[in-house]
């Protein structure tokens, strides 16, 4: 039986983890192998993302005044969270893509930028673009005119430069 110091320790990391994930996943793991759970691990690691299985009733109390307070009736059963502060598309692309593999992976909550989100919303997510993606294409359109301005302002340059030396060549300057 765990002290109760690190009963509170304990507590206290899980409460800090849930106040700085902005985005979080809960879902239900039952059943599932030590193999698929290291594969699991391995995929959110990957996403850098953090991956926990909580004790329920430990969670809920964690889960007070955090974002995460809003999933908190999902503790419950076999329960494991994946989350991070950064990106929620790279972390719900990670857990959909093992979950389509590994039925026992159910997920049951889903918070993104501190917001509760529908399960049923949880694919969509993870069918949208990574915010580097974003920003990636956001920079090709910003990016796009201002290449055009210059090919066009070289251009102009360069069709005045041969007018210039056809004139000169032909002498149709005067000293």
């Amino acid at each position: 039986m765990k002290s109760k110091g690190k009963k509170k320790e304990e507590l206290e990391n899980l409460k800090k983890d849930l106040s700085e994930a902005k985005n979080m996943f809960v879902a239900r793991f039952e059943g599932m192998t030590v193999a698929q759970d290291t594969e699991l691990r391995q995929k959110i690691r990957a996403s850098n993302s953090k991956y926990r299985v909580v004790k329920n009733t430990l969670a809920r109390k964690a889960a007070e005044g955090t974002p995460a307070e809003g999933v908190a009736q999902s503790f419950d059963g076999s329960t494991g969270i994946a989350f991070n502060s950064t990106d929620p598309v790279v972390l719900a692309k990670a857990l959909t893509a093992y979950a389509k593999t590994n039925p026992l992976f159910v997920f049951k909550a889903g918070i993104v930028e501190g917001r509760v989100v529908n399960v049923a919303d949880i694919s969509s997510i993870a069918a949208m673009p990574s915010k580097e993606e974003l920003i990636a294409k956001l920079l090709f359109l910003i990016n796009s005119p201002a290449q055009r301005i210059a090919v066009a302002l070289n251009g102009i340059a360069r069709n005045l430069a041969v007018v210039i030396k056809q004139a000169v060549e032909q002498k149709k300057f005067h000293e």
